[in-house]
């Protein structure tokens, strides 16, 4: 995960961040990304990486709430991050540390879920 300034649009550093996780990742073949990331993204993602990004959308059809594929495993994580308090709020002055808080409490609610095992 990178946490970047608030200033930047996710389709800004999408492509960065792509190369970067071809490098770390090269057997990676499909993304599930949110509707915003739809558009020429999908065709970068496949000419320079040759992976899949797939575009989780919602149905205009559809009032209310629903489970979309895939979707509810960032939703779930998200619920995770924000049961921290200072993940809650955002009380950092620097990318670098919230990024920082992530990990750690990534790694403690990892932790306390394999335990459980």
């Amino acid at each position: 995960m990178l946490v970047f300034e608030a200033n930047l649009q996710d389709r800004t550093v999408a492509a960065w961040l792509f190369l970067l996780v071809k490098v770390l990742f090269p057997r990676l073949e499909l993304i599930w990304a949110d509707g915003a990331y739809s558009g020429q993204l999908v065709e970068w993602v496949k000419h320079f990486c040759g992976w899949t990004l797939d575009i989780v959308k919602r149905s205009d059809d559809r009032t209310g709430f629903y489970v979309l594929p895939r979707r509810w495993v960032v939703e779930r994580t998200f619920g995770w991050l924000n049961r921290w308090r200072r993940l809650s709020k955002d009380y950092e002055q620097l990318p670098q540390t919230s990024e920082a808080m992530i990990y750690a409490t990534m790694s403690l609610v990892m932790t306390r879920r394999l335990a459980r095992l």
